[in-house]
């Protein structure tokens, strides 16, 4: 019975002795106790801003130039739509161009034309006035001859009459101009609705060269390819999308902190991030936003365990320069852990100092 004791306590000491140093190890070495209370920390992924390269219009995939994992430049074609339809649109309009340039010539050879038939109206009208103060002044001869009796009532009737014709005649030509002003302003207003058609006729041939230039689908910045959205032939919608691409330039990681941390968290606050698959490494940026609502609403009645569900994103952007130098090393869904400096008079400490691949 004693014998029995001893040994179990023999084993349970034994036991004792080897569980202290393995607890005491996996606290100190296991244990993820953090640098501080000047320092928070939140999982995330590293996420890129993503493009999405659509069509402008409806059409045919003609060809695409790229495949996924494809670096692209500004500027560099990625893919091509069909434009038979467009090309015949704009012979059309060019048709239509010409059609209106012709118009308008026409029109203004009208103007012309009228104008030449206002300045005949003018002479007449010079014309008759100069007849009308010949015959005014034969009748005011005659009718001092008939008042000394040297001329007949008849000769007197006969001018008296020339002089109403002359009234007439002049009245009739200066008609004659007003009709011809007015003649010439109506062909204007058709030659402005003219060289309009001519402008409009012009405007639609750069909108379908624009159509069939927008066919030619580039990258809006620099980037790599995604996914192949769609293929060759394949029918799209207006803004269907061809490809997707992402700017491995403008790279940050997404995490939460709760409400007591990310109060005290300012814009451009330094952040370390530490990757799962590269814990070598230690890779500076910047705290570039922090939400202003919670992420994570708490129940009806909040005690201070359920405040701390308030949890409020923030988004840390790593350094442009560092991610232009290692472009072909940046892989966007990688998971980690974003360390945040609360107080900015404490140093790092030397585990997250700043290590990044050569």
């Amino acid at each position: 019975m004693n014998v029995a004791i001893t040994r179990k306590q023999i084993i349970a000491a034994t036991a004792l002795l080897i569980a202290a140093p393995a607890g005491y190890y996996a606290w100190t070495h296991l244990h993820e106790g953090g640098p501080g209370d000047a320092f928070a920390s939140g999982n995330g992924r590293i996420e890129a801003t993503e493009i999405d390269v659509a069509t402008k219009l409806a059409g045919r995939v003609d060809s695409i130039y790229v495949d996924e994992g494809d670096f692209v430049k500004a500027g560099q074609p990625l893919a091509k739509m069909q434009v038979t339809v467009l090309e015949a649109q704009l012979d059309e309009a060019r048709a239509q161009h010409q059609q209106a340039i012709n118009n308008a010539a026409s029109v203004e050879a009208q103007v012309t034309q009228r104008e030449s038939d206002k300045a005949a109206a003018q002479a007449v009208v010079v014309q008759r006035e100069a007849e009308r103060d010949a015959a005014q002044r034969k009748l005011a001869r005659s009718e001092t001859l008939s008042r000394e009796g040297a001329s007949s009532m008849q000769e007197l009737d006969d001018d008296r009459a020339r002089m109403r014709s002359t009234d007439a005649a002049v009245n009739a030509a200066r008609a004659q101009v007003a009709t011809a002003v007015a003649a010439i302003d109506a062909t204007r207003a058709q030659l402005v609705a003219a060289r309009s058609m001519v402008v409009a006729a012009r405007a639609t041939i750069a909108r379908v060269d624009a159509d069939i230039v927008d066919s030619e689908l580039t990258a809006p910045r620099d980037g790599r390819v995604q996914y192949r959205v769609a293929e060759p032939g394949e029918v799209l919608a207006a803004g269907g999308k061809v490809l997707n691409m992402v700017d491995l330039s403008d790279v940050y990681m997404t995490f939460f902190l709760p409400e007591t941390i990310a109060g005290k968290v300012a814009l451009g606050a330094e952040v370390r991030v530490v990757f799962d698959a590269a814990p070598n490494y230690v890779i500076p940026a910047t705290v570039s936003f922090v939400a202003s609502t919670a992420q994570f609403t708490p129940k009806t009645v909040e005690t201070a365990s359920e405040r701390q569900k308030l949890m409020f994103r923030v988004k840390a952007r790593i350094s442009r320069e560092l991610l232009l130098r290692h472009l072909k090393l940046v892989k966007t869904g990688l998971p980690g852990v974003a360390w945040v400096r609360v107080d900015a008079k404490v140093p790092w400490p030397e585990k997250l100092a700043i290590r990044v691949p050569r």
